[in-house]
């Protein structure tokens, strides 16, 4: 997928060829596999990204305490990020090693299904939250267990049908003219992608100001049973939306560019412009096990206990709303 982002497919010695007599000279010089600097920053992004989110998959796997329902989409997140993590580092090495077109679809495809997982889980836990303080009383019920659940078939299926979509037929292989600025990617197929998103995104961004209006009049409620507003109020509330402002900020700035010049971008654009908006969308799984992960005290107690022991095994976890995380 990401090793045609030169916008043509055709191999950067050959361009180099075709510039003039001295790039025609430079071209002679270099190996056949002239490796591009924005596949290796790639290829870096998601070397990080796969260690970061293994350790969070690693610590609630092991932890039998981790089970809830908040945890176990933190989990599905982790994984979706895991994945798409290790799909930027197979696309380099399939890249530049093993060239096929069959493994090219099949790349794009897990790539795909990976970030559209970890988009997807986003909305899971946006829900999920919103659950919590929306039906607090009635949140911790076999109902909401199974909303769960259906939500995570839900997004790992959704997930899993457009990651098929390239390798099933719905590819640019055979029409070159059809490519979008991500091939083998059609541009029609990438323009769903980018509607998808701006459909959780607003989805997400309507929860999440749902989310502070509801915090917001818990914490006045609060205030008056105690007939004074103290300044803890009025800390505790603006920590909250700031929370909540970081999150939505952060979703937004990762993968707006990205998703907005899918729509407006053309196949013979540079493909820098396609990698300077790429590169913050993979950010974003470097930084949710942040956001959703590393800040839990229970998270931080459990990576404690599985790598340095410091806590005893039988330490105990307390429960904590997902409006916390």
């Amino acid at each position: 997928m990401l090793g045609s982002l030169n916008g043509t497919g055709v191999p950067l010695a050959r361009i180099q060829a075709s510039d003039g007599n001295s790039s025609l000279e430079l071209s002679s010089q270099l190996p056949v596999f002239a490796i591009n600097p924005w596949d290796v920053v790639l290829c870096i992004s998601g070397t990080i990204i796969a260690c970061e989110n293994a350790i969070v998959v690693a610590i609630i796997f092991y932890t039998p305490t981790l089970r809830t329902p908040m945890f176990v989409l933190i989990g599905s997140l982790a994984t979706a990020d895991l994945l798409a993590g290790v799909g930027l580092i197979l696309n380099f090495v399939f890249q530049y090693v093993i060239q096929s077109e069959t493994i090219s679809l099949i790349t794009v495809g897990f790539l795909v299904a990976s970030f559209t997982a970890s988009v997807s889980s986003l909305l899971a836990i946006t829900v999920d939250r919103y659950l919590s303080l929306y039906n607090a009383l009635t949140y911790y019920s076999e109902k909401t267990v199974l909303c769960i659940h259906m939500m995570l078939i839900v997004t790992w299926g959704v997930s899993l049908c457009l990651g098929l979509l390239p390798v099933l037929g719905w590819n640019c292989l055979d029409d070159y003219s059809s490519c979008s600025i991500v091939k083998p990617l059609t541009k029609s197929n990438l323009t769903l992608l980018s509607a998808s998103f701006f459909l959780v995104f607003i989805i997400m961004l309507h929860l999440y100001i749902k989310i502070c209006k509801i915090v917001c009049r818990h914490a006045h409620q609060i205030a008056l049973q105690q007939h004074f507003l103290t300044a803890s109020h009025y800390v505790a509330t603006k920590k909250g939306v700031s929370t909540l402002a970081i999150i939505i900020g952060t979703f937004g700035a990762s993968w707006l560019p990205f998703a907005i010049y899918c729509v407006v971008g053309d196949l013979n654009y540079p493909s820098v412009y396609t990698y300077a908006t790429l590169l913050p969308a993979t950010y974003n799984s470097m930084i949710n096990p942040i956001i959703y992960a590393y800040r839990n005290q229970e998270i931080q107690r459990a990576m404690w206990v599985l790598f340095c022991g410091c806590f005893q095994s039988k330490v105990s976890f307390r429960s904590r709303s997902p409006s916390d995380v």
